[in-house]
């Protein structure tokens, strides 16, 4: 297994320094263009890369596409460069991890995003800088890409970032809309995480850290923003981009990935929909339809502790608490918001609904069993 050195830095005056002691020659940007002129990084970083040979891919779609993936290998493998920096969202950035490995595969980037084939090689040292606050991506070994519209996800220990820049004066710009959604999105993994059947002692205690950081500071982030509240929401995202980079995400995201690829719901609010609801079903689990082999107890104790994040004393009350932060920061809570009304349209969500992340819940959900919770949204 390769083995990445993670490294956080927490002040972008440090990222010359970090170049320097790379002694690199020659750059690979993935850069947000919008991001970079409106976060604050152009002002930093411009004048560092004025001192090295540069290579920029800025034209890419929100949310990866294959076909992206495959013109920034082209571009990439033409420069040879000695680091990749990623500068933006969690498009940039999954971007950036997959067209810094799969350039140096012999396998097809179409096969390998598609799980025909793996990564065999580790590719150039990444330098993650995240300008929104919530999918935590600069803190995980695995990226999402999108192939002929369906989802996949790619992961491998050589896509953690060697580095990755967490400053929340970066995410000083950013739009109420996009403030909320990312910070649900941060929210909703640390939440998943917790009850995740793959949890450990060290991914707990990123995610009830995250957790507590995002539930009491997103509203004041999204509706009056304070560099404080900025700064924890960036801490929350970072910490649970850790804590899922163990155990992965559960069935909240599971059944989001259709909302935002056909309803254009944004990930962090298609996520949230479903959390209180869902938060509720796993409360009910037994030792007959518990996905932890640790049991049914060890599952409800998790759910105890996020009872006491939510400032719940009952599961009514926990949910009652999840729906009213959505409210506060003006993010739907019915299906109906977000335009799905009919029988069919809640059918074709259950149907596109990932396996793989379903499979991380801590109580196994039926097809019938989901469409039923779906249908109390």
């Amino acid at each position: 297994m390769t083995v990445v050195q993670h490294s956080l830095i927490e002040s972008m005056d440090e990222v010359s320094s970090v170049l320097r002691s790379v002694q690199t020659d020659r750059l690979f940007l993935v850069v947000d263009k919008p991001a970079w002129l409106a976060s604050g990084a152009k002002e930093i970083l411009e004048p560092l890369f004025l001192q090295t040979a540069t290579n920029w891919f800025t034209d890419f779609e929100l949310n990866p596409k294959l076909e992206d993936v495959e013109r920034g290998i082209e571009t990439y493998r033409k420069c040879q460069p000695d680091l990749v920096i990623a500068l933006g969202g969690g498009t940039a950035i999954d971007l950036a991890k997959l067209i810094g490995s799969l350039a140096a595969q012999t396998a097809s980037a179409r096969d390998i995003a598609t799980n025909r084939a793996s990564i065999e090689a580790p590719g150039k040292p990444l330098m993650a800088i995240p300008t929104t606050a919530g999918t935590g991506s600069e803190a995980t070994h695995f990226a999402v890409v999108y192939v002929d519209g369906d989802k996949y996800s790619v992961a491998h220990p050589s896509l953690l970032p060697r580095y990755a820049v967490v400053d929340s004066r970066l995410t000083t710009s950013l739009p109420k809309r996009i403030t909320a959604a990312t910070g649900l999105d941060a929210f909703c993994q640390a939440i998943e995480s917790m009850w995740s059947v793959a949890a450990t002692e060290e991914s707990m205690r990123y995610a009830t850290e995250a957790a507590r950081l995002a539930f009491g500071n997103l509203v004041t982030a999204t509706n009056s923003p304070t560099p404080e509240a900025r700064k924890a929401m960036s801490s929350a995202s970072h910490l649970a981009g850790k804590a899922i980079n163990i155990t992965k995400t559960t069935a909240s995201h599971a059944l989001s990935y259709a909302l935002t690829s056909q309803q254009g719901v944004p990930h962090g609010m298609a996520v949230a929909l479903t959390l209180a609801p869902m938060l509720a079903f796993n409360a009910e689990v037994n030792d007959e339809d518990c996905n932890d082999p640790r049991g049914a107890v060890a599952v409800r104790d998790r759910i105890s502790l996020i009872l006491d994040i939510l400032g719940a004393d009952n599961i009514d009350d926990a949910r009652a608490s999840i729906t009213n932060l959505l409210l506060q920061i003006d993010c739907p809570v019915k299906f109906e918001a977000v335009g799905v009304k009919t029988f069919d349209e809640l059918k074709c969500i259950v149907d596109s609904v990932n396996a793989e992340r379903l499979s991380n819940n801590p109580r196994r959900a039926s097809q019938n069993q989901l469409f039923h919770l779906l249908q109390t949204v």
